[in-house]
């Protein structure tokens, strides 16, 4: 089994103490995201887990826990997104030196395969154009190379809770930039180049569109290769059917839950409104087995720990 840590939200970032003592209990009780009521005990024993694939904006929280991590003997691989956006669309995100001082620390500590730069989504706007996304892209190139081998890329899905969320940013005006071919050719043969300079892998997140042009690969951010090469592993190659048709992802266990990131960010698809996020992080409890929510009315059964 491969978990995932998290699609749905900032786990490192903002529930790394949680994440800890899951660790230790050796389960983790999660919840159906779209019946609440639905809750499904996950095992975490080292026995039971091959890889965990962690999400974050900010990894610096977790840094003290990986060394007991690595020590128990969990796998792990990192996706950190760094895009440098303005405030404005990345409100509530640590300044930009502190989120690259704790990859390049992350780095340090797992080596630069097991750390993978994610620059997305890409939001073609007012505030940034197409020159500006190449200025940043270069300028983040730079400050990583040496400590990472992969840079994944994605474009804003404009459409249900993004698009509301985009909405309410004053000023901000945005286009769908896979309806704009020429600067689509523009931006990636850019990216192309500043990639390869760097000697960074350039591939896409779950895009249907082909960018072979460019010689950009569709990734897998759940990459059973990957995992496979770096821990000795023999996990079978197959698609995660609970994904979309572009994913290539193999098939994980997510233990994440919506509307639980504070970062704020106005494109992201994963919370309904930062208000109803900031409000779940106030009642998170580190102690729960849950995520969000009270688990006190459980059947006791289910609140046992595993066995060591």
């Amino acid at each position: 089994m491969i978990i995932s840590a998290s699609r749905r939200s900032d786990i490192p970032a903002f529930y790394s103490r949680w994440f800890m003592n899951r660790i230790e209990a050796g389960f983790v009780l999660v919840a159906n995201p779209f019946n609440s009521r639905q809750i499904r005990r996950i095992r975490l024993r080292p026995d039971a887990v091959e890889a965990i694939v962690f999400w974050t904006r900010h990894a610096a929280p977790l840094l003290p826990a990986l060394p007991r991590l690595e020590a128990l003997g969990y796998r792990s691989l990192f996706h950190v997104t760094l895009t440098g956006y303005p405030s404005r669309l990345e409100p509530h995100l640590p300044p930009l030196e502190q989120a690259l001082a704790s990859f390049l620390a992350l780095s340090r500590l797992l080596g630069p395969e097991r750390v993978i730069w994610r620059y997305d989504p890409i939001l073609l706007c007012n505030w940034l154009p197409v020159a500006e996304h190449q200025r940043r892209f270069s300028q983040l190139a730079a400050a990583l190379a040496g400590h990472t081998r992969q840079v994944v890329i994605s474009f804003a899905d404009l459409y249900g809770k993004s698009v509301r969320q985009l909405d309410r940013v004053p000023g901000l005006q945005y286009q769908d930039l896979l309806a704009q071919p020429e600067p689509l050719a523009e931006l990636l043969s850019a990216l192309q180049r500043t990639a390869a300079h760097y000697d960074l892998q350039l591939s896409s997140c779950a895009e249907a569109v082909d960018l072979s042009r460019w010689q950009i690969a569709p990734g897998r951010c759940i990459d059973v290769a990957l995992l496979n090469r770096l821990f000795g592993l023999d996990l079978p190659q197959r698609k995660d059917p609970g994904q979309r048709a572009a994913c290539g992802c193999a098939p994980s266990v997510d233990i994440g839950q919506y509307d639980s990131c504070p970062h704020g960010c106005a494109y992201c698809y994963a919370n309904r409104s930062q208000a109803l996020a900031a409000r779940n992080r106030a009642r998170h409890d580190p102690a729960s087995p849950l995520l969000l929510g009270d688990a006190s009315q459980l059947d006791p059964q289910w609140l046992r720990p595993e066995p060591a």
